[in-house]
């Protein structure tokens, strides 16, 4: 009976979860599709955007170049380089600007040691290895019966979760410098701002849906593994 009601308590947990994932994944794709088509008053590119984010903020080492997909755009602190996908790179939408400018944020994060961010680069490692072996983990260990193994699984699992959680706050942190500077020096006003501020927001609730996701798995294991040890 235990594993059993173990195993609905994880759907009536799960569902939710990914309705809402799902719900911020097709916010993201409407703001920026509706966003990407809106040409800006002053012109100005993704690329244009990124770069003077960065001047505005004394960073001088920091490479700007054009990557393929869609949606890709990322900061690299490896090689210290902002990628943005080709429809931000060359645009000069309000999306363009919007996304440009959030992943120099993180740039300018790097450059000043902002500490979420270190802490998560320095748990990268252990979090790749727990996003492929923490649940292979636990349910070998609960097919095996071996405590052990499932304590394993849980703890690498667990990285992911706290990865996730740590993401929150560097993920708000780049939005917030991003469209502080977009205010304050004028690369967008009125409804622009508005509607950057909407593509950026819809972005930074993936994150929040993929931390719900890993929260929610986590206790999924536990459940389980709990009605197991009813059994």
């Amino acid at each position: 009976m235990g594993v059993y009601f173990s195993y609905y308590m994880t759907g009536i947990i799960m569902i939710p979860v990914f309705i809402f994932a799902l719900i911020c994944q097709a916010s993201v794709k409407s703001n920026f599709n509706k966003y990407s088509k809106i040409r800006n008053r002053r012109g100005m590119t993704g690329a244009d955007a990124a770069y003077q984010l960065l001047q505005l903020n004394g960073i001088t080492d920091v490479r700007i170049k054009q990557i393929a997909g869609n949606l890709t755009d990322h900061y690299d602190p490896r090689s210290k380089e902002i990628c943005l996908s080709q429809n931000v790179f060359n645009s000069s939408s309000i999306a363009a600007v919007g996304i440009a400018c959030h992943e120099a944020g993180h740039a300018c994060q790097h450059a000043q040691g902002y500490a979420p961010l270190k802490f998560r680069n320095a748990i990268i490692s252990v979090t790749n290895i727990g996003s492929y072996a923490g649940i292979p983990l636990a349910l070998l260990g609960m097919f095996l019966r071996s405590d052990p193994i499932i304590y394993i699984g849980i703890i690498l699992y667990g990285a992911v979760a706290l990865f996730q959680l740590i993401t929150l706050p560097v993920e708000f942190n780049a939005s917030k410098r991003a469209l502080q500077t977009i205010s304050t020096y004028g690369f967008l006003e009125g409804e622009e701002y508005s509607g950057a501020k909407k593509v950026l927001t819809a972005a930074a609730l993936t994150y929040v849906a993929a931390l719900a996701s890993a929260l929610a798995t986590l206790l999924r294991l536990f459940l389980i593994i709990n009605g197991r040890s009813r059994r």
